[in-house]
């Protein structure tokens, strides 16, 4: 599972990810470069953070 948000939408991607996957996810900053073409899964803005467990 991959999820790709904004900093407003950090806490409920964490949230999303606890619940659905029971367990704790890996959380990284996307690189400049991604940041330019990588929106939030919730909303239009662009994405800083990718949750996921890979």
């Amino acid at each position: 599972m991959k999820i790709k948000c904004c900093q407003t939408h950090i806490e409920h991607a964490l949230d999303m990810f606890v619940a659905e996957q029971n367990t704790f996810p890996i959380l990284t900053e996307l690189t400049e470069e991604e940041k330019i073409s990588t929106k939030c899964d919730y909303c239009n803005v662009a994405a800083i953070y990718l949750v996921a467990n890979e």
